[in-house]
Formats: C-alpha cells, sequence, structure tokens
C-alpha cells in the first residue's frame, strides 16, 4: 500500500538507503518518507544502528608451544553519518571483523607464554580494539569495546595444570602447621592416599612371590613326573627285553623323543628357523646332556 502511495516506512533504530536509478541518492532515518518510485526511486536496503556482538574464536600457539583458544567479543555498531559506507563498502561486515581479530591475536600471542597470555589479556584485548577502531572506521563502523572473554589451553595442558596446583597446595599444607579445617582434612586425605598405595604395592609383591613360588612348583613337579616316566618305561623294556641295559633303553627313549621333537618343529606352520647340530654323534650328544639333566633334576 506504501509503495503505492509513494510512502515508505523507516524502523527505530534503523536506516534505509535510498537510490535514483540505481545510484545512492540518501540515506533515510526512521519515521515516513515519500519515495517517487515513477521518478526512479527506490529503497535499495535497511541498516541498523543497533550495537551488535560478535564472538569470534582463534586458535593459536603461545611462546612456550602450547595450544590456546583465545575467544574475543567485539561490541560494534554502525555510525549514522556514514551509514552510506557501511552499506557499500563491505559485503560482510562479520568476515572482515574475524580477520582483523585473527591476525592481532596471532601476532600478539606467539609473543608469550602460557602465564603471561592470562595476565596480559587485558593488553591484548586493547591491541585488538586499536586495531579494529582504525581499520573499521573507513567502512562506517564504530568499535564500542573489545573482551578477551576466556583462554582455554589444551585439554591435556589443562589438566597437567590442575595436578600440578593441587601438587602445591597439598605439599605447603603438609610443610606448615595445621593453621585450619581445610589444612587438616588436605593433611589427612594425603596421608590416606599414601596409606592406600603402600597397600597395593605390597599385595602386587605379595602376588607375584606366590605366582613365581606356584610356578616354580610346577616346574619342579613336571620334571619330577618326567623322570618318573622315563623310569618306569626302563624298567619294563629292560624285564621284556633280557640283555639290554639301562643306558641302552635310555638312548633309545630319548632319541625317540627327539626325532618327535623334530617332527613338531617341522610340521608347525607358525615355528620360525631353529638350527640344531644333527647327525649320529650330535644325536648321541644331546642324549647325553638331556640323560646328565634329569639325573640332576631327579636328585633335586
Amino acid at each position: 500500500m506504501g509503495n503505492l502511495l509513494c510512502c515508505v516506512k523507516v524502523d527505530q533504530s534503523t536506516v534505509a538507503i535510498r537510490e535514483r536509478f540505481g545510484r545512492f541518492d540518501d540515506v533515510l532515518e526512521p519515521g515516513c518518507h515519500c519515495l517517487p518510485w515513477f521518478l526512479g526511486s527506490q529503497i535499495a536496503g535497511h541498516l541498523t544502528l543497533r550495537l551488535q556482538q560478535l564472538d569470534v574464536r582463534c586458535e593459536t600457539k603461545t611462546k612456550d608451544n602450547v595450544f590456546v583458544n583465545v575467544v574475543a567479543s567485539i561490541q560494534y555498531r554502525a555510525l549514522a553519518g556514514k551509514a552510506g559506507d557501511a552499506f557499500y563498502k563491505l559485503s560482510n561486515t562479520q568476515s572482515q571483523i574475524k580477520a582483523y581479530v585473527f591476525d592481532v591475536i596471532r601476532a600478539s600471542v606467539p609473543k608469550l607464554i602460557l602465564d603471561d597470555v592470562f595476565e596480559q589479556k587485558t593488553e591484548i584485548a586493547k591491541a585488538v580494539e586499536d586495531e579494529l577502531e582504525k581499520a573499521m572506521s573507513a567502512y562506517g563502523y564504530e568499535i564500542v569495546q573489545t573482551l578477551i572473554v576466556d583462554i582455554e589451553p589444551d585439554e591435556h595442558v589443562k589438566r597437567a595444570m590442575n595436578e600440578i596446583n593441587a601438587a602445591r597446595v597439598l605439599s605447603l599444607s603438609l610443610s606448615l602447621p595445621c593453621q585450619g579445617i581445610q589444612t587438616a582434612r588436605l593433611r589427612v586425605a594425603a596421608n590416606e592416599k599414601a596409606e592406600a598405595e603402600k597397600i597395593v604395592q605390597i599385595k602386587r609383591a605379595e602376588g607375584e612371590a606366590e605366582a613365581k613360588y606356584l610356578a616354580g612348583l610346577g616346574i619342579a613337579r613336571q620334571r619330577q613326573a618326567i623322570v618318573d616316566g622315563l623310569r618306569d618305561s626302563v624298567i619294563g623294556f629292560s624285564e621284556n627285553v633280557p640283555g639290554t641295559s639301562a643306558k641302552d633303553v635310555m638312548d633309545m627313549v630319548l632319541i625317540t623323543q627327539y626325532f618327535d621333537t623334530m617332527k613338531e618343529i617341522g610340521a608347525s606352520s607358525k615355528s620360525s628357523s631353529v638350527f640344531i647340530p644333527h647327525g649320529p654323534g650330535a644325536v648321541r650328544d644331546i642324549a647325553s646332556q638331556i640323560r646328565d639333566g634329569l639325573l640332576q633334576a631327579s636328585q633335586l
């Protein structure tokens, strides 16, 4: 209806950009205005004059090689007297502001160690604001205030810092006399933690000792069973085959076991290369060594 009557309404805290035949003509303030469209006048767009806020998260690295996320809050608004510049010179105001914030933060933070970044966040915010004010004033925008609202180190660094601070507080509470309930609680907690760690270490040592004792007992019983089986085999063979000595039977049993072992090594698909001496003399030496070992185990 307003277009038919050549009238246009502009809301409060907003200005309208009027063009005539595609060329900038005037800035219309809030209220009702005549817009003779038949003379080529039209509204190109509206521009808000309200205060706006943009939160920018920037990841960078400190001088001591710690990655941090710095969150800057930028409060800005368009200037009514430069509404034409604010409307025509920038197509994306927020992207432009982010670019300047990234540039200043990534130039300032790498010069500081992590502790200094927390202490000098006001100076960093001031540097960002000065750079934005100098750059954005040419585009018709005013930077009202810049705040560094958060500094977030990497999660592993944050956890390490908390552990270091807890250890410092605990060490201080143990070295000083008891000066309150909080200090006494820290001392009791430290004693309980140390006692728990002591119990865990003792139980672990007892478990390892018991496991080693049982493993040794099992190996001894296994060797004793092998000796008993060989002894029964020698006695039975000597009784059934007259003229054979115990040594002959023992050599035959050991050589049989030797060849069975060679067969198992060759049949296994997962076995690695094994180099062992082979031949009549080598078999005799191996049998002698196994016999001596079994006899020593039997005596023990």
